[in-house]
């Protein structure tokens, strides 16, 4: 039997097995460790890779554990008894977003992560969030999704604040992990809810039997309260630029994936496990509504700004609302399903990987500046691209890219977003042609302050792994801008299938029939 075929477990086990064997490693020699830091990421990054061109080609991948084939889980009337694994297009998208994340991001630790400053921790929270978050995009039923759900919650809020020498990392990780608390609380109440009943937590087992009943609408209510909170849409959003400005460089590229991972949970109780049950448009406006509402506050908010990382931190809230105005439009429209509510669909998830590049090339960016300079405040900044020429490059087409300005990858995803509201609405598209605007005025700001002009303190070069990990995020920025066709052709179209008309095919590969 090939290694592929375990492929999905693989992606979850191996860097959770990292996680809690990488600070023995270190403990015997640092060279051990960062040889077994390379040796988990490029194998999970592997499966993930596996996993995704198997789904792509061959259609939903589902593993059980403990079973040999699928067909053992399934007892008489149709009800799965063991857990399993559920990686559909939507899904595999995901883990190719939390991979390229996950990559950078270890990349970018090994130089930029000081030893007398936590890097073992640093790097073994890493790879237990990265665990995390793929067991949220893979799993096949919620009692687990809520497991991994806590496992992201826990390592995320520990990137944030586990440097307790200094005071506002503390306090922004006891807010995000008083948001998380509340949302993870909701999410367990409404899987308690549906557990009491259906008297079952497989996803698919449970998309057949919710009707819409009193009890189904207020679980649904709960998730949605829950997985919004962690997403950081407004009016929820007050601990995403905290952890996200606060955060060390390289485990805040993994808070915005961490981010998308709960999103991508939305979008799974939305489309699958309530797609049965949603025949009114109302839950559609609410997603779309609270889309326009945090873009349009975040890009207020980031006008601002003068510290860099907060700056960046804002517009990474304001992309999330981008994205669930695109898939908000879908939902809308999906009891009718018009061509142009798929084109939204598209644009929304499209966005989602577009994001991850371009708000992470700057989060990296910024963190190169903290490091060449000791800060990120604007205003004591200035002709740092004497120095810095890479890295100022790279900022400057991140801010473009984060713009929606074309050729780049963020004017691709955003058009598909732009066409598609306009046809529910111009309002709402008048609002996000508004949000871009706004935030291409203030990264322009940002860009001047900090790079250009005369230079005001020396400031130390970035290291080949930190340009390695940044030069990776420009390379997809540009490529995904330049030919947007073919990712949208063989990654976009498949993940937007699978939530646009994909609920049967799911619940055929699990359940048969």
């Amino acid at each position: 039997m090939t290694i592929g075929v375990h492929a999905p477990i693989l992606a979850i086990a191996v860097p959770l097995l990292g996680a809690f064997a990488l600070p023995v490693f270190a403990k015997v020699h640092r060279s051990l460790r960062d040889l077994w830091a390379i040796a988990v990421g490029a194998f999970t990054c592997a499966m993930v890779i596996t996993v995704a061109v198997q789904t792509f080609t061959s259609g939903i991948q589902v593993y059980t554990l403990g079973a040999a084939a699928p067909t053992d889980t399934i007892a008489s009337g149709g009800f799965p008894i063991r857990i399993m694994l559920v990686v559909d297009g939507m899904s595999a998208f995901m883990g190719l977003i939390s991979a390229l994340v996950g990559l950078a991001s270890l990349v970018y630790a090994f130089h930029f992560l000081k030893e007398e400053q936590g890097k073992t921790l640093a790097m073994t929270l890493f790879f237990l969030l990265w665990a995390g978050m793929l067991g949220m995009e893979y799993t096949g039923d919620m009692f687990n999704f809520f497991v991994f759900l806590e496992v992201t919650s826990i390592a995320a809020c520990s990137l944030v604040g586990y440097r307790t020498w200094e005071s506002r990392p503390a306090e922004a990780a006891f807010k995000t992990m008083a948001l998380y608390t509340v949302g993870g609380l909701l999410v367990l109440l409404a899987i308690g809810i549906l557990y009491g009943e259906y008297g079952a937590l497989n996803i698919a087992y449970l998309s057949s039997k919710i009707t819409g009943s009193q009890l189904d609408k207020i679980a649904l209510g709960l998730l949605l309260g829950g997985l919004l909170m962690k997403v950081g849409a407004v009016p929820a959003h007050m601990w995403a630029p905290d952890a996200y400005g606060e955060a060390p460089a390289q485990a805040a590229i993994m808070l915005v994936a961490n981010t998308q991972a709960s999103l991508y949970g939305l979008w799974r109780v939305l489309f699958t496990l309530f797609g049965g049950a949603l025949s009114a448009p109302a839950v559609g406006w609410l997603v779309t509504s609270l889309g326009v509402l945090t873009l349009l506050v975040a890009v207020l908010m980031a006008v601002v700004q003068t510290d860099l990382g907060r700056l960046i931190a804002y517009g990474a809230v304001s992309q999330i609302g981008y994205m669930l105005l695109g898939v908000g439009v879908g939902l809308t429209v999906l009891p009718s399903r018009p061509d142009w509510g798929l084109v939204a669909m598209k644009g929304g998830i499209f966005h989602m990987v577009n994001d991850a590049a371009t708000i992470g090339l700057l989060f990296l960016a910024a963190g190169v500046v903290k490091r060449a300079v000791g800060t990120r405040d604007l205003r004591a900044l200035g002709g740092l691209g004497h120095d810095l020429k890479w890295t100022s490059g790279f900022f400057f087409l991140g801010a473009l890219a984060l713009a929606g300005i074309p050729p780049l990858n963020g004017f691709a995803s955003k058009f598909l977003i732009y066409e598609s509201s306009f046809r529910l609405s111009p309002i709402l598209t008048a609002i996000a042609v508004l949000g871009s605007i706004l935030l291409l005025a203030v990264f322009a700001r940002a860009f001047q302050g900090a790079f250009l002009g005369p230079r005001l303190r020396e400031a130390k070069p970035a290291s080949p792994s930190m340009l390695v990990a940044m030069g990776v995020l420009a390379a997809v920025i540009l490529a995904m801008g330049l030919v947007p066709g073919f990712f949208v052709e063989h990654m976009v179209t498949p993940a937007a299938e699978a939530l646009w008309r994909g609920r049967d095919l799911y619940l055929a590969a699990v359940l048969g029939g």
